[in-house]
């Protein structure tokens, strides 16, 4: 949800700097919007992976829970620490890590209630993770920063870096063949009007052309070449077919799109 003037929709050039102010300054603004509408769907304490409603503890794809106690996880762009909460019911010593202030004030917002323990927060680019080498057993990213940042290959080599090897890595995203088709949730959703090829970020901006909102695309040869060059190993790809339960639409995701074309990508890696 958009607050104040409707912003300009482009595709045009976004650079690293933009892309990040871009992104702080739209989930300052729209946090909490954005724990209205969906909070009942992510939970305070669940580990969802997208809008299809792929559960962390049904799918496995950290590896078994059982071991998961005493790991250290690192989750990137992790909004109000759902997941992270999550992780640390299970035994995990997560970390939350996330562009937005505001976003981490509903973490320790949820984290205020009786009975909870309060994360460890931290505000950061996820470009630039403030974190020593191999400082980590895990990391996850449950649609949570690579979206919507212009280096993705400089993320990579940085989750790489805080990794001990054998760690695990895993990342969900908007599926690169959505971007061919318009963000929307009924059949004017299903007809192709870009090239799947064209790189151009997704650009929303203000009256003076300065970018408000952004999204980058990958192709999925994109996201494994960065993935292989980063020193990582992709050893699973998962694209979750829509579940008959789930008849919400949020954005572009919907029942009728989602039963027809996949609209998230799960990549799970292992450092080398």
């Amino acid at each position: 949800m958009i607050q104040g003037p409707e912003p300009e929709a482009t595709r045009r050039s976004a650079g690293i700097t933009e892309s990040s102010r871009a992104s702080r300054g739209w989930w300052d603004r729209n946090a909490d919007d954005y724990q209205i509408e969906h909070g009942d769907f992510l939970g305070d304490d669940r580990f969802v992976w997208g809008p299809e409603g792929l559960d962390e503890a049904e799918a496995g794809l950290l590896g078994p829970a059982a071991g998961l106690k005493g790991q250290a996880v690192l989750e990137i762009g992790a909004g109000a620490a759902q997941c992270s909460r999550w992780l640390a019911a299970r035994g995990a010593l997560p970390v939350a890590l996330d562009l937005s202030r505001r976003q981490l004030q509903h973490a320790r917002r949820i984290d205020q209630e009786p009975g909870r323990a309060p994360l460890p927060l931290v505000q950061a680019d996820a470009g630039f993770l403030p974190f020593a080498d191999a400082s980590f057993d895990l990391a996850c990213s449950a649609y949570g920063a690579l979206p919507f940042v212009a280096d993705t290959a400089r993320v990579q080599r940085e989750v790489r870096r805080v990794l001990r090897p054998g760690g695990r890595w895993v990342f969900s995203v908007t599926h690169p063949v959505r971007w061919a088709f318009p963000d929307e949730p009924g059949p004017e959703g299903l007809t192709a009007v870009s090239s799947y090829f064209d790189r151009t970020p997704y650009v929303e901006q203000d009256d003076r052309g300065l970018a408000v909102y952004v999204e980058h695309h990958r192709t999925l040869g994109d996201r494994v070449r960065e993935i292989a060059a980063a020193g990582l190993r992709l050893v699973d790809l998962v694209e979750p077919e829509w579940p008959r339960w789930n008849e919400q639409e949020w954005g572009g995701w919907s029942p009728l799109r989602g039963r027809l074309l996949p609209g998230t990508a799960i990549f799970v890696c292992v450092a080398e």
